[in-house]
């Protein structure tokens, strides 16, 4: 059985830094967005899902 959960790159808005996830693909089809914190600016910042 294949499994629905599916590897993402975070990228951050602002600057160079990424953090990596999991994502179920079923419940959330479309890219991911996420405000997490940036340790480059130190600050919270969008944080957008890449290919």
């Amino acid at each position: 059985m294949a499994s629905k959960r599916e590897k993402v790159i975070l990228k951050s808005t602002e600057s160079t830094y990424r953090y990596s996830s999991v994502k179920n693909k079923s419940k959330t089809p479309d890219r991911l967005t996420l405000r997490k914190y940036d340790p480059l600016l130190r600050k919270h910042v969008e944080f957008k899902e890449t290919k």
